[in-house]
């Protein structure tokens, strides 16, 4: 229980469990070998199209040392391949293969399945007020976080 009435204090309180509650939905509907880790890796494969581990990091907004780890286990999986990149000798381009595709796009369609029930409870107004409101707090912490 949240000790105070301040909606926007409760907002970002909230923000951990509802990741945790998510995260754990995700993972139980994920097909055996795939961690939510890997997953995250496949989407932003899918997202971003080839990408280095630092243009993966930059876009899940996480270290470089640990994406080049979950990069690392899934191109184990062969979910992903490494191809030289033109642009840099050091930093090979990722790219799903045709398993890691038709995995990626499997589980999103799931979870999509399940946002869309989800959905159904809620006004479509609020849900676009939520989101609005969301990316404007981050970009405040954001912005605090940088001074």
């Amino acid at each position: 229980m949240i000790a105070t009435t301040d909606p926007l204090y409760c907002l970002v309180w909230l923000s951990r469990p509802l990741h945790q509650e998510v995260e754990k939905a995700v993972a139980a509907a994920l097909p055996a070998g795939l961690t939510v880790r890997m997953r995250a890796v496949l989407e932003a494969l899918h997202d971003l199209g080839p990408s280095t581990v630092p243009t993966i990091a930059r876009h899940l907004e996480i270290q470089r040392q640990y994406v080049q780890l979950m990069v690392n286990e899934v191109a184990a999986a062969r979910f992903a391949e490494a191809r030289p990149n033109p642009a840099s000798k050091r930093s090979p381009l990722f790219h799903l293969t045709e398993e890691g595709t038709a995995l990626i796009e499997s589980v999103r369609a799931r979870e999509q399945a399940l946002l869309a029930r989800i959905a159904e409870t809620l006004p479509a107004e609020d849900i676009q007020t939520a989101l609005r409101i969301t990316e404007q707090v981050l970009a405040a912490f954001k912005e605090e976080n940088t001074r």
